[in-house]
């Protein structure tokens, strides 16, 4: 007895000339990939490759090829010299602390905020939600010198002779390097828009169950978000290594200093162009050696995000 339902028929094998089609394709596509990889890598390798030549050289050099080559005078003397100029270890470590607490503590806060504004009912939270939007086109300069009177002022707790003293003001510490900047309008908005494709479902079972808010946020949806911590851990990571006009204004202290603060030692009278690609060279590897470790999370982590909103 037929029923009236649509039967499947197979799809017809691709003819010669449709193969040859996507074979054409595919190679077109690959080349035009491959050339913008290599036109992207241009300065990454003039860097490295000046990094090993004497600022004669260099100058001489950048009106050819050449300068993409590690031909003549190579050596690791301008290395040498950056670790005589400054002291990179230790802005290495500064930067790498700063930016790990930064992007750490703001994954968690902003997470929190976003499980808030997205699951939560609570009257005012769409204004809230814009306002948190509306952060987002104020340019970080136009607030910047009232920031730096405000951390002036803020109480902290130091260790002195021996005993913990009350004092105030932030600057010439961690902190004001860290806390400023753990709270993201960004990543507020991206952790909302993300949260709120997970079926509210899940929130009601589980509060049947007797789970608590902060329970369901710490079981049940943050599990489910791993792509949105992705790429907000991604996002936040490279402005956290890369600031230096904040740092500038508000640690004096050779000490504390990240190493974005560092490239003003080599300009200070003649600059030493082979000795300035030696310590970008130094600041760009770390950025290179996480990124190409988790290169599959990264592009996997902005796609999902993409695809789910």
């Amino acid at each position: 007895m037929a029923l009236g339902l649509p039967v499947a028929r197979p799809q017809a094998a691709p003819s010669a000339s449709e193969r040859q089609a996507r074979r054409r394709r595919r190679v077109w596509s690959y080349t035009t990939l491959t050339a913008l990889a290599v036109f992207f890598l241009f300065p990454l390798v003039f860097m490295f490759v000046s990094s090993l030549k004497p600022d004669g050289q260099i100058l001489t050099d950048v009106t050819s090829l050449r300068a993409f080559l590690p031909v003549g005078d190579i050596s690791l003397d301008n290395y040498a010299g950056v670790f005589d100029r400054v002291p990179v270890g230790r802005f290495l470590f500064n930067s790498v602390l700063v930016t790990v607490l930064t992007v750490g503590l703001g994954l968690i806060l902003n997470s929190m905020a976003g499980f808030a504004l997205s699951r939560l009912r609570w009257r005012g939270r769409h204004l809230a939600l814009a306002l948190v939007i509306a952060t987002l086109i104020v340019p970080f300069e136009t607030i910047a010198v009232p920031m730096v009177y405000w951390v002036s002022h803020l109480p902290t707790l130091v260790w002195e002779d021996g005993l913990l003293k009350y004092d105030f003001g932030w600057l010439n510490t961690y902190q004001v390097q860290i806390i400023p900047f753990i709270a993201n309008a960004f990543s507020i908005f991206l952790f909302t828009q993300y949260f709120s494709t997970i079926p509210k479902s899940l929130d009601e079972a589980a509060r049947i169950d007797g789970a608590g808010w902060f329970t369901i946020y710490r079981k049940i949806v943050a599990p489910l978000a791993g792509p949105a911590f992705a790429t907000v851990a991604i996002v936040t990571f490279l402005p956290a290594w890369n600031q230096y006009l904040w740092p500038l204004m508000v640690v004096q202290q050779e000490e504390l200093r990240p190493v974005m603060v560092g490239m003003q030692y080599f300009f200070q009278l003649d600059p030493a162009w082979g000795e300035v690609m030696a310590y970008t060279s130094l600041i760009t590897l770390p950025v290179l050696i996480v990124f190409l470790s988790f290169q599959r999370a990264f592009v996997s982590s902005v796609a999902a995000s993409g695809v789910k909103g």
